[in-house]
């Protein structure tokens, strides 16, 4: 048996690739950053070349700077950035235009004109997802009708669609699939039977000719080629059920909360999916071999992390995303500064597409660390509002949260994430969760590891927050914080 296991971690900002041992330690890691493409305001996009281009330069330069070669790894998974939509020419591989973002609101019309027949809610029973602009199946939508040729060429068979597993797994085996959680994200396939659903398919005018085949997320797939010649590809999660899966929340009840460019909530419900009626998403955990598919609630939140790169990025307030922690400490509070990063609308429980970015509560007094501050709060407003929901929806309370993403090492954030929740909050040894569920799909379908024991032996904790603001200062943030959220309302119209 070859000694590692690899993982394929693509996400919103970059492209990494890491080597895992049995204990779920690191053994290697490269990372290669991608551009953010902004053609018009609410539109985002990525070059589908530079992140295949990127994602193998990364397997490379890993397995490189380790002393590794492909053979020393028993199988790969991937992880990737979810609902992201390309479409691409089967015959040469290349894309017909650039990849739309998750974060992308251009079809906003389109949902809006869906929603008037039906409702917000119209597919909510098939999916688990309300109409948003969020999923995949409009921003496939708008390929076709707007691309020149797409619709008749996509018609025909000649061009494929997928999200980034997809496209990335044409390229590495020649294969085209998705597995059943990013399917999940589509809004074209029915929870019920892990299928493309006719229905849905002919609401939302997709042909089933330019769709990917449906696979469990643990399988061998097939064996890739260069730079990962006859490595078996054997795991494909999104990246959020990936983390559910790195944190071992394998069990209902069990939550975990990703603080990266966003914030995404997920909390196993077990083998049968739960509808949400507060805000949040049903959607699939995951589906190992044979075994019946595993559910959970979402809460996705659009904006955290990347409000900090835009305060560096836009406003110059900080050199590097690091440096956000000591500005927002340089102050005691926030100073009754609120920041709600509505740039792509409001996701969960908000579900606000008119929703825009507001700063409230400015006064002459407020400065630089009050406005740092207050955007890193904006993480924990967003992740409270979303647990809130969370707990009426599943009727369990959330004791512990575990966390994990890049924001996790910012300690002020932490802690004030455990005031507002008045919950404990635990960071685990291994912080690259999302790549580490990855691995462990793929390591199970090989035998690598023999079972959940195996993966809830990996998982420790390294430090726990515990709550320690007085009750009378948490509801009163929380107060200010739903005030500058209705303010937010209604400017995208």
């Amino acid at each position: 048996m070859s000694r590692y296991v690899g993982a394929i971690d693509q996400g919103t900002t970059s492209s990494r690739f890491i080597v895992f041992d049995r204990a779920g330690n690191t053994v290697a890691l490269a990372q290669r950053e991608h551009r953010q493409i902004l053609p018009r305001p609410g539109w985002v996009e990525h070059d589908p070349i530079e992140l295949r281009d990127n994602t193998l330069a990364v397997i490379e330069q890993a397995l490189r700077s380790a002393g590794l070669a492909a053979h020393d790894l028993a199988a790969v998974g991937i992880t990737n950035q979810r609902e992201t939509t390309l479409l691409w020419d089967r015959a040469t591989g290349l894309p017909v235009h650039n990849a739309l973002v998750w974060q992308d609101t251009r079809t906003d019309a389109l949902v809006a004109a869906y929603a008037r027949d039906g409702g917000q809610d119209r597919f909510r029973a098939q999916t688990g997802l309300p109409l948003a602009s969020y999923f995949s199946a409009l921003k496939l939508r708008w390929l076709l009708d707007n691309v020149p040729q797409a619709r008749r060429r996509a018609e025909a068979g000649d061009l494929a669609f997928g999200t980034v597993d997809s496209w990335l797994l044409w390229h590495l085996t020649g294969a085209h699939i998705t597995d059943v959680t990013n399917a999940s994200r589509s809004q074209l396939m029915h929870l019920a039977t892990l299928q493309w659903d006719d229905a849905l398919l002919a609401a939302f005018g997709i042909p089933r000719a330019v769709l990917p085949r449906i696979v469990p997320s643990s399988a061998v797939y097939a064996v890739a080629r260069a730079p990962l010649a006859g490595v078996p590809v054997a795991g494909i999660l999104g990246d959020q059920q990936a983390a559910l899966l790195g944190q071992a929340c394998c069990e209902p009840g069990e939550a975990k909360n990703t603080y990266g460019t966003g914030c995404f909530l997920l909390m196993h419900t077990g083998t049968t999916p739960r509808p949400s009626r507060h805000g949040l998403v049903t959607t699939v955990a995951g589906q190992f071999g044979d075994a019946p598919a595993t559910y959970a609630l979402e809460g996705s939140i659009a904006v955290t992390g990347a409000l900090v790169q835009w305060l560096r990025d836009n406003l110059g307030l900080i050199r590097t995303s690091a440096e956000v922690e000591a500005l927002a400490a340089s102050v005691p509070d926030n100073g009754d500064v609120y920041f709600v990063p509505a740039f792509s609308g409001l996701y969960a429980p908000y579900w606000r597409s008119d929703a825009r970015g507001v700063i409230a509560g400015l006064t002459r007094f407020a400065g630089a660390g009050h406005i740092a501050r207050a955007a890193l709060e904006a993480s924990a407003y967003q992740t409270l509002d979303v647990v809130r929901a969370m707990e009426q929806d599943s009727g369990i309370a959330i004791t512990t949260l575990r966390v994990d993403g890049g924001m996790v090492a910012n300690e002020l954030l932490m802690q004030f994430q455990a005031d507002m929740l008045d919950t404990q909050v635990a960071r685990p040894r291994t912080l690259e969760t999302t790549a580490l569920g990855a691995a462990y799909a793929a390591g199970l379908a090989v035998g690598y590891w023999h079972g959940i024991d195996d993966l809830r032996a990996n998982w420790a904790v390294t430090k726990t927050w515990t709550p320690a603001m007085p009750a009378e200062r948490r509801t009163a943030l929380a107060a200010g914080w739903h005030k500058a959220v209705e303010r937010s309302f209604g400017w995208g119209n």
